[in-house]
């Protein structure tokens, strides 16, 4: 018998590399929020904005349909997060038309993009993945039971190490290393904080596609090599 297919995971797949594909693009600007009241000040990427939703897709793969497919879906990422890098380099180090005047804002903004997108990948491999096998474990250990524990408790790691490799690697030498440190600090916090606001949607999410999938896959047998395309 050939392996299982599944009626939304392709879906899920999709939404998941669309959402890191843009959140990298938008990445290149630094944002500032002030909260109502209190004046505190808070800086983030761009990229933060609509990032946190990789996770939850990641949560919800893993938890759904396992540590190997969730796999799958995180190299997706990295193959299209590699082409967009390579398609944007292209373009930039092609002679601009003379009738075209946006080449030192192409150059400026978008000719980071490769370097954002190897710290997304260099993220990956230790926070997507962290993520997924930390979820895959503790649904084991505490026998499916206590999803919220879960979902927090993988993201809360999974984003520290994504975090602090993503900014340092991607923005050390280009913003000032006050802004790197507050966008840091920042960026962690509001992802966190994302995933734990979030975590009635993800109950939600989880519920209704292990009743649509009839699925609800556990990893005891799981080979947790990030690096086995399977």
């Amino acid at each position: 018998m050939g392996e299982r297919t599944y009626r939304y995971f392709d879906w899920i797949l999709g939404a998941f590399v669309a959402v890191l594909l843009i959140s990298n693009i938008v990445s290149v600007k630094a944002l500032r929020l002030t909260v109502p009241f209190f004046h505190w000040h808070i800086s983030f990427d761009g990229g933060t904005i609509l990032f946190p939703f990789s996770y939850i897709f990641a949560d919800v793969l893993t938890e759904v349909y396992g540590y190997e497919r969730s796999r799958r879906v995180i190299w997706s990422g990295f193959f299209g997060l590699v082409l967009m890098a390579v398609v944007v380099w292209l373009v930039g180090i092609f002679p601009p038309d003379p009738l075209w005047t946006g080449q030192s804002a192409y150059q400026s903004l978008l000719m980071t993009a490769p370097r954002i997108a190897f710290a997304s990948i260099v993220a990956y491999f230790v926070g997507e993945f962290s993520n997924s096998y930390i979820l895959s474990r503790l649904k084991i250990v505490t026998q499916g039971k206590y999803l919220w524990v879960r979902t927090i408790g993988s993201t809360v790691v999974g984003q520290f190490v994504d975090t602090l490799l993503f900014v340092f690697i991607a923005f050390w030498g280009i913003w000032e290393p006050a802004l790197i440190y507050t966008v840091l600090i920042s960026n962690y916090v509001f992802k966190t904080s994302y995933e734990i606001v979030a975590t009635p949607l993800t109950y939600l999410v989880v519920n209704w596609l292990k009743h649509r999938e009839a699925e609800d896959h556990y990893d005891y047998d799981a080979n947790y090599n990030p690096f086995v395309l399977k």
